[in-house]
Order: structure tokens, then sequence, then C-alpha cells
């Protein structure tokens, strides 16, 4: 009996060391890879912008009063010359009837001047003929001649009074005309400031009443591009862009204005590019925030890799520390795609380890980086990412109890 159960219980033992020994031993670190493509890759410059109107006209009044009607609101579409309010002219027209009064009264006056000046005229005349013959002295003479040069001053007079009360009726009848406000272009009322019965004031700054889109069929987006890129966009290049309001729509545009003006935001220097649109469909509003892409350059055809395999860096090595920070955060700029050599991705090996490659890349945009050298080809997987097991598991899960204390 002991013959037997010596043999079973070392057979016991030693498969009890072996799960041991195997359940001790740490679970190898599993790597995720993605494949080397062929395709395009399009460079881009990336910013944000506000789509507006390319002509949008603000309507104003030149005259003071209480707005008695509105002719057109929101989304009205109005054409040059077409009311579109109209101011309470009631006071126009009685200071119209005012001036027309003292315009008609100055004609009155010139007419009666002008008779004084004639019928003293023909006294001068007299008197003249009358002093050649001793009739009169030739003080009377002289009071004719007064009379008559007062007659001509009155005359003078009475034409600067026409002048004067018919530029005051062309005054009124300007005001009496304002008194109607008149759409400046064609287009649509995007805004309405005013309603009925509102009093609006003429001053030095005149207030915006309406708000009127000339063509809402081709709009802009203004963008603001950082200082560092924009010496790569140039009139021309094509841009897409998305809103909110159609998330699974792209549209697209040209850049037709690159502005010289900086823009200088807390010590951060912009330039304006100006995106022009084609909105045929009318979907685009003014004021909707646009996400731009601009195409700097394009290339068909090409080798290209994740961007994540180029910061990839396998944990523990010399590698990982180099491209993190002090605090373990990947440092500024590292693995970033850039020009140039000096990069380098990982294979696995037939041993499941990573094996680094030294790469040249070139444009990098969509999340893929174009290699500029044949030192991978198509369908190599390059590893993007490494998941490492758990130590206390021995396993690559955690303990879904979380860990003891």
């Amino acid at each position: 009996m002991k013959k037997i159960i010596i043999p079973a219980a070392l057979v016991l033992l030693a498969l009890a060391a072996g799960v041991y020994f195997y359940a001790k031993k740490p679970a190898e670190a599993t790597f995720k890879t993605l494949k080397v493509e062929k395709g395009s890759i399009v460079s881009t410059v990336s910013a944000t912008g506000t789509l507006a109107a390319v002509v949008t006209v603000q309507v104003g009044t030149q005259v003071s009063g209480t707005l008695a009607k509105l002719y057109v609101d929101f989304n009205s579409p109005v054409k040059k010359g077409q009311p579109i309010a109209q101011i309470d002219p009631a006071l126009f027209l009685s200071q119209m009837e005012q001036s027309r009064g003292n315009y008609l009264n100055a004609e009155a006056n010139l007419s009666k001047a002008r008779v004084a000046a004639a019928d003293t005229r023909r006294t001068l005349g007299r008197n003249k003929q009358l002093l050649e013959q001793g009739i009169i002295s030739q003080s009377d003479l002289d009071a004719a001649q007064t009379a008559y040069d007062q007659a001509l001053a009155g005359v003078q007079s009475a034409e600067a009074a026409i002048i004067q009360t018919r530029g005051a009726l062309r005054q009124a009848e300007t005001n009496l005309h304002y008194a109607t406000i008149k759409s400046p272009v064609d287009g649509i009322v995007v805004s309405r400031n005013v309603d009925v019965g509102q009093t609006v004031a003429a001053s030095f700054q005149t207030p915006t009443l309406f708000t009127i889109a000339q063509d809402l069929t081709k709009m802009e987006i203004d963008t603001s591009i950082d200082e560092s890129d924009i010496s790569r966009l140039k009139v021309g290049q094509t841009a897409n862009f998305t809103v909110d309001a159609y998330p699974d729509l792209q549209f697209s545009g040209t850049v037709i204005q690159i502005r010289n003006a900086p823009v200088v935001t807390q010590n951060v220097v912009t330039y304006v590019v100006v995106i022009g649109v084609d909105n045929r469909e009318l979907k685009l509003k003014p004021g909707m925030t646009a996400n731009v892409a601009v195409q700097i350059m394009k290339k068909d055809d090409v080798l290209k890799i994740p961007n994540a395999a180029l910061r990839f860096k396998p944990k523990g090595t010399k590698d990982e520390k180099a491209g993190k920070g002090e605090k373990g955060a990947p440092a500024k700029g590292a693995g970033m795609a850039k020009r140039g050599g000096g990069q380098r991705v990982y294979l696995l090996s037939q041993e499941n380890k990573p094996v680094a490659v030294p790469v040249k890349t070139g444009i990098a945009g969509d999340g893929f980086v174009e290699l500029t050298e044949d030192t991978l080809k198509e369908n190599d997987e390059v590893i993007v990412d490494q998941v490492m097991p758990d130590k206390k598991s021995g396993s690559g899960m955690g303990s879904p109890m979380g860990p003891r204390f």
C-alpha cells in the first residue's frame, strides 16, 4: 500500500508545483496593430468661422418719429425701392404745408417789391424831367433816387426770402419722403429690430431698423488662421466644412481672400481668411458656426501609416521614457508627424516582440502620415497600442474586486 501512495503523492506534488509556477509566470503583453495602406492623403489646415452673407445692408432712418406701419417681416423678400416701413407722416405733412405757405408768401412779397421798384423808377424818371424844366429842386430828385434804390434792395431781399423758403419747403418734402423707409437693395430681410408704435430717433448714430441680406445664395466664412499656418494658404484653395445643423453633410468652398491685417487676441496672432460658399439650396444661414478644413496638398496612391504608429513606444523602454515629460505625459511634439528622418515605427516579430523600423514621413492628414521611403510595404502591420498584463493577477485582466488594501 505504501508503495502505491508514495508515487502518487510525488506525482500530485509535481503537478501542484507545475501549476504554481505556471500561474506565477507573468502573462505576455498584447499589441494592437493596423495595416500600412495605400491610397490618397490630404494635408489640411483646420479653423472655425462664422457664415455671413456677402453683402449685408443695415437700414436705418433719417428722420425721427413714431413707427406707424410695417410692410415686411423676418425672411420677407424685398426689391430695391420697395416700402418696408412707415413713420407717422402727420408732423411732416404739417411742416410741409407751413413751408409751402411761407414760400407762397415770399413769392407775393417779391411781386410787391418788384411793383414798388417799378413805381419808384417811374417817379425817378419823371423827376429828372421836372428838374431839367426847373419845376422841382435837386433835393426832390435825390429823394426819388433814394426811394428807387430802397425798392431795388427790397426786391433783392424778397428774392433771398424766396430762396430760403424754397429750401425749407424742399427739406420738409424730403423729410416727408424719408418718413417712408424703403429697401436700398434687392434681398431678404434677416433682422427686424422695431415694432409698430415704437419711437425711433435719428441721431449721429442712426439706429438699425432692418438688416437685409442682398443675396443668400452666395455666402462667405470669415475664419481665423494661426500665423504659423498662414503661409501655407493661397487664394483658390479648396475648403471643406461642416455645420452643426447638418452634421452628416459636408459643404465645400474656395479661399477668396487672405487679409493682411493681424488680429491679436491674448498675444496670439491670427489672420482672417475669407472662404466663398455657394448656397443655392439655401441650407446655410447667416451666423452658423463652420468647422473648416482648407486643403493644402493632396497626394494619391501613396503608402500611409496611422499617426498612432508614430506615437507608439514600447512600455518600459528608453523610447517610452524619452517620449514622455516629467510627469509621464507625452512630451510636447513627441511622436508628432513631421518631415524628415529620425522617426520609427514598430512591427511584431515572430516571437511577438516589437521591432523598430526607421521611417521617413511626408504630409499628414485625416489621421494618416505619408511614407516617403520603401522601408515598409502595403499590408505590413504596425503597432499602435500595447496592453500590459496586470502584475497582481498575472493576466491581462485586473481583479474585478479591485486592489487589496
